[in-house]
Formats: C-alpha cells, sequence, structure tokens
C-alpha cells in the first residue's frame, strides 16, 4: 500500500493527545505554526491545556532520537514525524481570498507545498469544518479525525429480538431462566422473546454473564421506584439495568423526553434511601449554554450552578410530588441535600477526586470528550456505580460532535464487559406535544 502523509490541524493534537501516533506507518506532518499555537493553550486548566501539555512532552521527547525537522523521527508504529516550517511567499500559492496570515491559511499553503514536492498523498487532517472546506476549494484532500468516531447507525442498542419455540417460552416461564440458546448474548443484553407459533406471546429477560444464561427483570419494589414505574419496554429495561447493584456503569441515549433523567434519578434515590446501597447520590452535568451565553453570574458557585443545575431540581421535584400524593411525605431536594442524601455538583473539581460508595449520575454526557468521560469513570471508588445519560444529537460542545462524543464513546467501548449495562430509549414520554417536538422539529 503506498505511504501517505498526514499533515494535522492544532484542533486534531487538542482533541487526542495521542493522535500522532494513530496514523499506522504514514507520515505525521505538523507545522511549525501548530506548535506555536499549541503554546497558546498549555496554560489552560481546561481539556484542550491538558492535550496541549501532553502533546509537548511527547515531542520533547521525541526530539531526543532525531531532529524533527529535517528527516524527521521514526515512531513506534514505524510512522514517521516531521515538523515542517513554511516558505516566506508560502502564503502566494493561496487564492487572494485566503492570502490573511491567520494559522488555517498557513497550514492550508503548507500542505499545499507538500503536495508539490512530494510523492506521497497529502491529506489534511482537521476537525474544523471550514477549513476541510477551504481545502477542498485549493485541491487538497482533508478529512476530519475519525479514530475515535462511532457511528450512531451502528450504535449498540442493549437490547434484542429472538423468536422462539412455544416450549421454550413456558421453559423460561417454569424454571425462571432460559439457557443454552445458540446465540452470542452480549453481557446484561436486554431480549424480547416471542414465540414462532403465537407472537402475541412473549416474555423479557436480561442475559447474565455470570450465570450464562436469561434471567427475568427484577420485579419493580411495591411503591415503584419513588412513585415512578416505566411506561414502555425501554422504561422497564432502563430500570432493570439502573437497580441491579452487579451492574456499575450504565449508559441510557435517548431523545428529549423519553425519561433518562427522571428514571435515572428515581433509580438512585430508591437505591440510596430505600435500599441503602449507597451512601448518597451524586448528580453533576456539564456546563454548556444552549444559545447565547448569558456570561458571568453573581454569588457563591451554589448560585452561579442554579441555571445549569434547575433542570435535575425540576426532576427531583416530581419525584418528591409523587411521594407527597402516597403514604409518606418526603422532604423537597434542598431538604435532601442539607441531609447529605444528594449532592449536586459540576463536573469542573472532579479531577483528582475519589468517589466511593456513591449513586453517581452525569447528566448530558453527549457534551463531554472521551477523555472526559475517562477522567470520570477512573474517580469510580469502591462500590461506586455511574450512570451516563444523554442525547447524541443535542450537543452544545463545539469540539464534539454524534459520534466522536465521550457518551457514545464509553457506549462503544463497555459494549462487551460484564460490569456495563446500555439501552436506547426511543419513545418519548414527557407528553404528546414533546414527542412531537422531538420527530417533527
Amino acid at each position: 500500500m503506498p505511504r501517505k502523509s498526514y499533515l494535522l490541524d492544532t484542533n486534531v493534537l487538542l482533541h487526542d493527545a495521542h493522535s500522532l501516533l494513530n496514523f499506522a506507518d504514514n507520515t505525521v506532518i505538523l507545522p511549525l505554526a501548530v506548535i506555536e499555537e499549541l503554546d497558546r493553550f498549555k496554560k489552560d486548566a481546561s481539556e484542550n491545556g491538558r492535550n496541549a501539555r501532553q502533546v509537548s512532552r511527547l515531542l520533547d521527547q521525541l526530539r531526543t532520537q532525531g531532529v524533527l525537522t529535517n528527516g524527521g523521527v521514526t515512531l513506534e508504529n514505524g510512522g514517521l514525524l516531521r515538523v515542517v516550517v513554511s516558505k516566506s511567499n508560502s502564503l502566494e500559492r493561496l487564492p487572494p481570498e485566503l492570502c490573511s496570515p491567520s494559522v488555517d491559511h498557513q497550514i492550508l499553503a503548507l500542505a499545499l507545498e507538500e503536495k508539490q514536492r512530494s510523492n506521497d498523498a497529502v491529506i489534511l487532517v482537521s476537525k474544523d469544518i471550514n477549513l476541510r472546506i477551504k481545502a477542498h476549494a485549493v485541491a487538497l484532500q482533508a478529512q476530519d479525525y475519525e479514530t475515535d468516531k462511532v457511528s450512531l447507525d451502528t450504535l449498540y442498542t442493549g437490547s434484542c429480538k429472538l423468536r422462539l419455540f412455544q416450549n421454550q417460552i413456558d421453559k423460561f416461564f417454569r424454571d425462571q431462566r432460559l439457557e443454552d440458546l445458540e446465540h452470542d448474548f452480549r453481557p446484561h443484553i436486554c431480549v424480547t422473546m416471542k414465540a414462532l407459533e403465537n407472537p402475541q406471546q412473549q416474555a423479557i429477560g436480561r442475559y447474565d454473564p455470570q450465570q450464562q444464561a436469561v434471567l427475568p427483570l427484577k420485579a419493580l419494589p411495591a411503591e415503584n421506584f419513588w412513585g415512578i414505574s416505566p411506561r414502555n419496554l425501554e422504561q422497564k429495561f432502563a430500570l432493570e439495568l439502573l437497580a441491579h447493584p452487579d451492574i456499575h456503569l450504565v449508559t441510557l441515549i435517548g431523545r428529549a423526553g423519553t425519561g433518562k433523567t427522571l428514571l435515572a434519578l428515581a433509580a438512585g434515590l430508591h437505591a440510596v434511601t430505600d435500599e441503602q446501597q449507597y451512601s448518597r447520590l451524586l448528580v453533576s452535568r456539564p456546563v454548556f449554554p444552549m444559545g447565547r451565553d448569558l456570561g458571568f453570574l453573581p454569588g457563591d458557585i451554589e448560585e452561579k450552578l442554579a441555571p445549569w443545575m434547575q433542570p435535575i431540581n425540576d426532576n427531583l421535584d416530581l419525584l418528591i410530588s409523587h411521594f407527597e400524593q402516597g403514604r409518606r411525605k418526603q422532604q423537597r431536594h434542598q431538604e435532601l441535600k442539607d441531609l447529605g442524601i444528594i449532592a449536586v455538583e459540576p463536573l469542573t473539581y472532579i479531577r483528582g477526586r475519589s468517589i466511593p460508595r456513591q449513586y453517581m449520575i452525569v447528566d448530558e454526557a453527549q457534551n463531554l470528550t472521551p477523555h472526559e468521560v475517562k477522567t470520570i469513570i477512573s474517580r469510580a471508588g469502591e462500590g461506586t456505580k455511574i450512570v451516563l445519560t444523554g442525547d447524541p444529537e443535542q450537543i452544545d460542545n463545539p469540539y464534539v460532535d454524534a459520534s466522536s462524543n465521550g457518551l457514545t464513546h464509553v457506549v462503544e467501548r463497555f459494549r462487551n464487559h460484564p460490569l456495563a449495562g446500555h439501552i436506547v430509549l426511543s419513545r418519548g414520554e414527557r407528553s404528546p406535544l414533546a414527542g412531537a417536538a422531538s420527530e417533527l422539529l
């Protein structure tokens, strides 16, 4: 196969600090302007800053092995890394509209230089859509960085359907288990079984990897989960995963109104207050505004976070109101926080923490990068359960998209792991109007 040369934009390195090593045995080209741009990010406390520092350390290590700006340095995967300096008149290769000395235009000019003097195919790799369009306009090959991409069309749904004989369905109800099926089940996949002779006869269950059998779903508690009961099959599957103590990581994906956050909160409150399996319920979400940002907010940290965490408080109040109509009266969400039963915190300060024996819900996880999700999950201490909820089609983070965000990344990587469960919720239950909006708008 002919060798290729991949010229990387700064945003690729900021997205994945190890991207230099992900181009097999091809040549990786870094414009000097990209390294200069990395220098501007190195002091940031954000994910971009951490990745910029990590790339700088890697380059510093590689420069001891050879001269980066001459023949380049051989990478551990057999590829070659070159740092290239543009010629003083390189911008003259670009159309007049692109002759301003911006970093993007310097990258385009350098890519054109490499294309002219190299026998290899030169491909510009950038996560900037507009830069890829400009590259196409000047006859350059350009592509997105797709190493960590997950196609939503083939994303694991967490459930499957089986057509079985009637006697097998009867055996499942009789023995409360079904094994020795000629089917390769993923751990904790939720199964809908229908009889071949009568499709109306069906059963539902979950594949248990320890017992290597399909088991019935656990019965709901007598009072449901804080007054919440499943309205459809997918929600039954979701509550099964959320309530099971041996499933330590649960991912819920669904459109607005499918009940992701409400189900997670209800199951978490039940596990903390009724079952006392965890010391507290910890709820968090990334801070990204929808639409124009309002700027800095006054007050202490709790007052600043109030607008971002209000959706969580709305769901908590809904759950509490269900109980107030029942046999016992529950405290409002602020009283539960004062008692230490619930904590609502931002994700900003989670790095370096250890979180033992807690039921942790991360809402709107589609706005996180794969590295940020890794940071969160690696904080889990002994006995902690982590639930990630989100909708990959509603992303506010400009640095990720539907197929490269942390939530879909976790679903793909953990789909065969016995500690993890996943389900996709597709049916909206918030209201007929909300369901219609999700489908039509």
